[in-house]
């Protein structure tokens, strides 16, 4: 089965080789049909340190690192200005 990967925002990077990156999804309403964006914080490995708050980055899933920690940083999509 193939990894998952996702996409999201960094919003958080003050722990050690450790970031938190907050992913968005949009569903339908079951309802009522109107698009609804759910968000979902992910705590993600960060091995050289190199992302900063408010990058945009690719992520995939691994084994687990830590308590928390099933994610791991794949590439920098896009630096924060």
């Amino acid at each position: 089965m193939p990894k998952k990967e996702k996409q999201g925002v960094v919003i958080s990077d003050k722990m050690d080789k450790t970031i938190v990156v907050k992913v968005a999804s949009y569903n339908p309403h079951p309802k009522y049909k109107k698009i609804i964006e759910s968000n979902k914080n992910y705590k993600v490995h960060d091995e050289k340190n190199e992302c900063g708050i408010g990058d945009t980055v690719r992520i995939i899933e691994s084994r687990p690192i830590s308590g928390g920690k099933r994610w791991t940083l794949e590439s920098i999509v896009e630096k924060a200005k």
